[in-house]
């Protein structure tokens, strides 16, 4: 969840790790620091909050040296302070450390360390590792970073400079990401491939369970166990404003949909990621597990009901990751798991592909990072293609997501033979016009903006929706309450009697999701109970002809027509224009949401 940049090489580090960090804000924003090694010893200037904070202390004084690293947080252990900002230096300064993740027997380790001498000065589980660096140093480095992995409990992405080792980066990964990207002035380290695009277009991955050492002209990299280790270099795809500033990623990213959907078809089309399955074990599929935190699991929801609706008879559940890994859950080498994750980092979501792998069950991942933890480790890819997302909440990600899923559930129908290859060719018939609908639905901006205008007071906000609907409102609330910190929530319309309509009265706002034809006079009844009630009705519907609808609503918002399977696609775009709208209205920041981080890495 937290950000960490390195550079080593010839030219001056602070301008580089700033300019990074820059880049790597959305994985946190509650401080931010850099240590730089200014050739007699390591000069460490950290400041609470955004990244202009510690901009405007460096401008003031700004390490020299060309060997540093760097960090942005997102806090776990300590509240957000200059005290609590990384990077940490051990008591007698000679090690400087960035870290991401969780230290879990940090108080055991700090207990042992207060006892030595050491003097904290942080309320983190992250400086224990600078301390406990420096206490088992003696005269050989590796050999202290090996021992200090040895007495680590949790998860970690580490970057260490040791002052007897000027120029060195030492950079460490356990269950959190981090990448080298290999420069023709320098080398560096960072959380996030993407970010690297920034400097470089070569990068190593580094292995789960590795330490490398790196220098400007060269990397090596070895085990937990001591043993070096053989790397492969990757290419990093070129992103030309990567480096551009935009008044919001998130609008940006909003626009990008089209786009996005065309090169995620067009990779599914090409790669034809399920003829590299076996045909039989598709054949004999007993159950199918959708994984997913947040927005991720929401698209795992529509793909569970998207298998229910193409082939009933198939034993599906959508659970939260989280949730999961703890239950009991049947799995068996008849079950496919479906993994989705933005980043391919997600912990919780990591943790639950490796507990089926485990127990002989196959791994199907959606993920935007090809080069990521779940990508690699998965038995198979679905590559969302969606390009680089910088806002924290997820935009064209979650709709590449959903039509990737919609064509996986499409050709599992097939292999099944569910449905006939004539029924998929019509399906590839809709899917084509999908980015051209959504662009249609992008140009309802103004009308959109205007009812935000009208609307962003609101303190209170229901999403209501059926069938498909129902998750497709789940994920428009989260918007909403993520980005603007309006109180939102989501209900099936068919609950409201069952306790909800307690909470409607007069001017609530309440936003209906009504795709699904078969079940309009359904939303239609449960709207007409909001209505008594006094409730401000907005619908989100291609039928804007329908009586029923036109009399409940307060406003219409047209959708353009397709194959129902394909809507969820299309209704939330309209629902993430509004939330972005309305918490611009509040004055908030969309790209960076309060107590939120990009990349959940963590636990």
């Amino acid at each position: 969840m937290c950000g960490i940049i390195g550079y080593t090489g010839a030219g001056e580090a602070c301008p580089i790790l700033l300019r990074g960090l820059r880049y790597l804000e959305y994985r946190g924003y509650d401080s931010s620091g850099i240590a730089v090694f200014n050739g007699t010893n390591i000069e460490i200037i950290k400041k609470e909050g955004r990244i202009s904070c510690l901009e405007r202390a460096l401008a003031e004084a700004e390490p020299k040296g060309t060997c540093g690293i760097g960090h942005t947080r997102w806090a776990t252990h300590g509240k957000p302070s200059d005290c609590n900002a990384h990077p940490f230096v051990s008591y007698n300064s000679k090690f400087a450390v960035v870290h991401n993740g969780i230290i879990e027997n940090y108080l055991e380790i700090k207990d042992c360390l207060l006892a030595g001498g050491a003097h904290f000065r942080s309320q983190t589980d992250s400086e224990v590792i600078a301390h406990l660096l420096e206490s088992l140093f003696g005269g050989d480095i590796r050999k202290a970073i090996l021992e200090t992995l040895s007495r680590l409990k949790g998860s970690y992405a580490l970057g260490i400079l040791c002052a007897d080792e000027p120029g060195k980066i030492y950079c460490v990964r356990k269950d959190n990401p981090l990448v080298i990207g290999l420069g023709d002035n320098g080398n560096y380290i960072c959380s996030d491939i993407v970010s690297l695009q920034l400097f470089t277009d070569r990068a190593i991955v580094l292995d789960n369970c590795s330490v490398a050492c790196v220098t400007a002209e060269n990397v090596e990299i070895f085990g937990f166990n001591g043993e070096k280790k053989e790397f492969q270099i990757v290419g990093i795809e070129r992103h030309g404003d990567a480096d551009k500033l935009f008044e919001s990623y998130m609008l940006k990213e909003i626009f990008e949909i089209p786009e996005s959907m065309r090169s995620a078809a067009s990779w599914y089309k090409y790669a034809r990621p399920l003829e590299r399955i076996d045909k039989e074990y598709l054949k004999n599929l007993r159950r199918i597990y959708f994984i997913g935190c947040g927005t991720a699991l929401h698209s795992g929801l529509i793909g569970a009901w998207l298998v229910r609706r193409l082939m009933p008879g198939i034993d599906v559940h959508a659970v939260v990751a989280s949730e999961f890994r703890y239950d009991n859950y049947e799995v068996d080498a008849g079950t496919l798991t479906v993994c989705v994750s933005q980043s391919g980092e997600t912990a919780d979501t990591l943790t639950c592909l490796r507990m089926v792998r485990a127990k002989g069950g196959k791994v199907l991942s959606v993920c935007n990072v090809k080069t990521s933890s779940i990508a690699h480790e998965s038995d198979y890819l679905l590559n969302t293609s969606a390009g680089p997302e910088v806002a924290v909440a997820s935009t064209k990600a979650y709709n590449c997501q959903n039509l990737l899923l919609a064509l996986f559930a499409m050709d599992l129908a097939v292999a099944r033979g569910a449905i006939s290859e004539d029924r998929r060719k019509i399906y590839w018939e809709d899917i084509v016009q999908l980015p051209r609908k959504a662009e249609e639905c992008l140009r309802l901006d103004k009308a959109i903006l205007d009812f935000c205008i009208d609307n962003f007071r609101r303190k209170c906000v229901f999403y209501l929706g059926r069938g498909q609907d129902y998750y497709t409102a789940m994920e428009c609330s989260l918007k909403l309450k993520e980005i603007s910190y309006i109180h939102s929530e989501a209900y099936a319309a068919g609950e409201l009697k069952h306790g909800t309509l307690a909470l409607i009265e007069e001017n609530v706002l309440v936003v209906a999701i009504a795709t699904q034809e078969e079940l309009i006079e359904k939303t239609v009844s449960s709207l007409e109970e909001v209505k008594a009630r006094g409730a401000v009705i907005v619908t989100l519907t291609p039928f804007t002809g329908e009586k029923g609808l036109r009399a409940v609503s307060d406003a219409l918002i047209p959708l353009p027509r397709t194959d129902e399977i394909f809507y969820s696609v299309l209704s939330v775009i309209p629902a993430q224009l509004m939330a972005y709208f309305i918490a611009r209205a509040k004055g908030c920041d969309a790209d960076k949401p309060r107590n939120l981080a990009k990349s959940v890495t963590v636990e």
